[in-house]
This record gives structure tokens, sequence and C-alpha cells, in this order.
């Protein structure tokens, strides 16, 4: 079972001379029998972006087929290519070619996982469901193909498989499927980088009630920089089983009304890296972008508490 397993996933990538009876080629599919992957974890383009792409399926066609596997009600499901196929419909095609290959739920999931992350731009929310996806699926693969059959990746768990796939390391992977665990309006401020990624982390642990009286009272407050001190504070009562929406009030009012910390940069250092002619604000973002690579490179050094076993759970 492992090797027939293996060959599925490997055949993804082979020339139509070397697809086995389990791929039917390429086609020209109506999109109106094509729906979307059902756990796509990703957002669509920019309508802007979108055009551009629609444009271009007008000038020159559909150069990429999508990558389509047959389901028993006679439909087509996109594993690759959703954003093609939305932009050849904003283009007026009834039809689109389909690269149409037979695969099981498991591998269709880590392809739809490994092909839109090679995107430009992923957000931490798709990140997240991403690798928590893939982690699943992996997980299911071993189970009935035993995990560390020389026909998969030896001595590796299904968590450092995803890890070394993906170019991160196996804690950074625990964080960002964590972020799955928050409810829904927390998660997109951490997209939109007004909730700052590691306090997150420590957010998720709260029960979803907590959560929901957390987004209210920031939101009325108009206030998420919630530091990480706070966030490790608001886990332990929740731990503890004290956290109430008055005790989160009191927590966040208190904050709100405390001056910010200020933090001084020497004259010798900035001049060392920023010409005079460098606004303010333009330092203030190169420093702010500087700082979320090196922690990205260096998880272990941003003062984390290590994350325990909990960590690697999934609701």
């Amino acid at each position: 079972m492992a090797k027939a397993k293996l060959r599925d996933f490997d055949d993804l990538f082979k020339s139509s001379e070397q697809m086995d009876d389990k791929s039917t080629g390429i086609a020209s599919l109506p999109i109106a029998k094509l729906q979307p992957f059902s756990k796509h974890p990703f957002k669509r383009y920019s309508p802007e972006k979108l055009r551009e792409l629609a444009d271009s399926i007008e000038e020159r066609g559909v150069i990429v087929p999508a990558l389509v596997r047959p389901l028993d009600n006679g439909m087509y499901e996109i594993v690759a290519g959703h954003n093609r196929v939305e932009a050849s419909t904003l283009a007026g095609m009834d039809v689109i070619p389909c690269d149409i290959r037979e695969m099981d739920d498991d591998t269709a999931t880590i392809l739809m996982v490994d092909s839109n992350l090679q995107r430009e731009t992923v957000l931490p929310s798709e990140k997240a469901w991403a690798y928590r996806y893939k982690l699943e699926a992996i997980k299911s693969q071993g189970k009935r193909n035993d995990l560390t059959s020389a026909q998969l990746v030896p001595k590796l768990d299904a968590r450092e498989i995803v890890a070394k796939e993906s170019g991160e390391n196996r804690m950074q992977i625990s964080r960002y499927i964590r972020l799955t665990h928050l409810i829904p309006q927390l998660l997109d401020k951490v997209d939109e980088k007004k909730l700052a990624f590691i306090p997150a982390v420590e957010l998720s642990y709260l029960k979803e009630r907590e959560q929901k009286w957390l987004f209210s009272n920031l939101e009325r407050e108009e206030y998420f920089g919630i530091p990480l001190a706070m966030a490790r504070k608001l886990k332990g009562i929740s731990q503890n089983g004290l956290l109430t929406e008055k005790k989160i009030d009191e927590l966040i009012v208190a904050k709100v009304q405390t001056p910010p910390r200020q933090v001084k940069i020497s004259h010798k250092v900035i001049s060392k890296y920023f010409p005079d002619e460098v606004t303010p604000q333009e330092r203030d973002s190169v420093i702010d972008r500087a700082l979320e690579e090196w922690f990205r490179r260096h998880p272990e050094k941003s003062n984390v508490v290590p994350l325990n076993q909990d960590i690697n759970a999934t609701r």
C-alpha cells in the first residue's frame, strides 16, 4: 500500500507520456462543472490582480491548466488553479483546460497546500490553516501506510515533515497551527498586523467565549496592540479558570490608559544605517520589517516560553 500511495503523489509531476491509468490527462472542461476545493484556506486574488489575470487570459489563453480531480457526482474539484478558473470566468470563457488526475483526499490536500504556499505573499491565517490541513493529511497517510516506512521519509514525524518541506522550523509550524484556534475576528487582526504574531499564539489558548469577550473589548477600545506579557497573563488566568469579562475589561482599560513605553535608539546607531533625508516614518517601517524578518529567522530568541505539548493538539 505504501508504494501505491507514493506513486499517486509522484504522478502529479509526470509528463503526459509518463502518466499511468489513474490519470485522465489534459481536457477542456466546462467551468460550470468545477467546484472549489472543500478545504481551501487561501484567499482569492484582489479584484485588481484578478482583472490583470483575466486580461492576460483574454490575450494569451490559459497557459497552465488547472489541476482537478473527478468526483462521484460528475463534478470536478479544483486542487490547484482557483484564481485561473475565476479569472477565466471574468474573461468570458465557458471552458478551461484542466489536468485531470485521480487522487485521494490526503494527496489532494497536500498538493493543494504545497501549490499555494508558492505564492509571493501568504497571510498568517493562510499558513496556519494550510499547515494544519497538511499535517492532518500526512498523519492520515501515516495511519494507512506507516510513516516510518522507507517509502516515506524515515525517522521524521508528520510535524517535522511539514517543517522540512516548508522551510520553517518545527516550533514555528506549531505556532502557526495554534493560530487556527483563534476566533476568526482575532485571526483577521493578525493578518492585518494589528495583533502581533507571538501574543496571538498565547491568546489562542483562551476559550472561545473568552476570546469573544476579549475581541469585543479590544474593538470598543480600538486597541489591538496586546503585548506578550499581557497575552501570557490572560492565558494564565484562563488556565486557572478565573478569566471573566470583567477581568478582561480591567486589564485592557488599564493598559490603554498607561502611557506607552519609550524606546530610544542612539543617533550613532541611527546614522549608521539611515541617511538624514530618511523620514522617521520610513525609518520606523524599515526597522519594523527588519525585526520581523530577524525574529522569523530566529524564533528561539523571541523570549517566548517554550510551548507545551498542548500546542500539538488540534480541536
